[in-house]
């Protein structure tokens, strides 16, 4: 069984980097579709951008697919975090700009409109990419490992310098409405030093405490302070989900990410497919399809989100 939307959801707000206005609109899409963006303000075959690993451009601050002839869509991995975990495999996602809105820094209001819009359960096969062996990536102290497991669970461990944040770890099993009630209201954070690094580079000029938590030393700046006290580490994890997902299908195994972002893992799912012994597809029967997220998420599942 495959998952879209029932109807449409529209969502208005600004990027994040570039601070242009930017309108979405999420659109239902047929069996084995994909999930697939749509710059409306492009023409021509590349105006269409498969959210798939291979399509990512490299970037630390965010994720960005990239066609050859340099059309973007960029800031994707929340919006992908909550289509991966409301368990959506196909879905038409129509923008008229290079930049996902930000909103308010999280997954919330996608999951929000998304669940309201409703979910519809389709014929297609249900695939999932079921790791066999570990595979790791490393570099400057950051980790990201993929190992086999039953179904997708993902630990997490971050540590910073700022007292604020200090060092956080998380594990959760990705399982039905998990990502829901634990991850997707966690918004982006930053280091005040590095909101003025990036506003000197041109760098998130629409970026507020209204839709990211910043942090200097032991004091939190955004006002009504964290909505978690391991905020950080979740949104972290929020990312990792989003990421993930430009695998394609869901991922049977365990993710261990160790002070990784949106780089580290896209190599790791790059290492993944370079090697064939490393993972296969298979079909998933009832069991595994509840394990995976999303599978019975409710809107009462954002209710409880704590």
């Amino acid at each position: 069984m495959q998952t879209t939307l029932k109807t449409s959801v529209e969502f208005k707000g600004i990027g994040l980097h570039s601070g242009r206005p930017v309108r979405m609109t999420v659109r239902p899409a047929a069996v084995d579709h994909g999930i697939i963006f749509h710059r409306t303000d492009a023409a021509g075959d590349d105006a269409y951008l498969p959210a798939l690993w291979h399509m990512v451009d490299q970037s630390p601050l965010c994720t960005k697919l990239r066609t050859e002839t340099g059309v973007t869509v960029s800031t994707i991995e929340h919006l992908m975090a909550a289509l991966a975990g409301l368990g959506v495999r196909n879905a038409l996602i129509d923008i008229d700009g290079p930049e996902v809105p930000i909103l308010d820094g999280s997954a919330a209001p996608f999951v929000r409109k998304i669940l309201q819009s409703g979910l519809e359960a389709q014929s297609g096969a249900s695939l999932a990419i079921k790791i066999l062996r570990p595979v790791e990536v490393a570099h400057n102290g950051a980790v990201a490992r993929l190992e086999p497991d039953s179904g997708l669970f993902i630990d997490f461990s971050i540590a910073f310098e700022d007292a604020a944040i200090g060092t956080q770890s998380r594990s959760l099993n990705m399982r039905n409405g998990a990502f829901v009630r634990t991850l997707c209201d966690s918004r982006t954070f930053c280091r005040q030093s590095d909101v003025d690094a990036m506003r000197e580079a041109g760098l998130a000029l629409g970026g507020t405490t209204a839709n990211a938590v910043v942090f200097d030393g032991d004091l939190v700046v955004s006002p009504g302070g964290l909505r978690h006290t391991d905020e950080p580490v979740r949104h972290k994890m929020l990312d990792a989900l989003g990421d993930l997902a430009l695998a394609g299908a869901p991922i049977l195994g365990r993710y261990i990410g160790v002070r990784a972002g949106h780089t580290m893992t896209n190599r790791l799912l790059r290492a993944v497919f370079a090697d064939p012994t490393a993972y296969e597809i298979v079909e998933c029967d009832p069991e595994t399809t509840y394990s995976l997220p999303g599978a019975g998420v409710s809107q009462g599942d954002l209710a409880l989100c704590a």
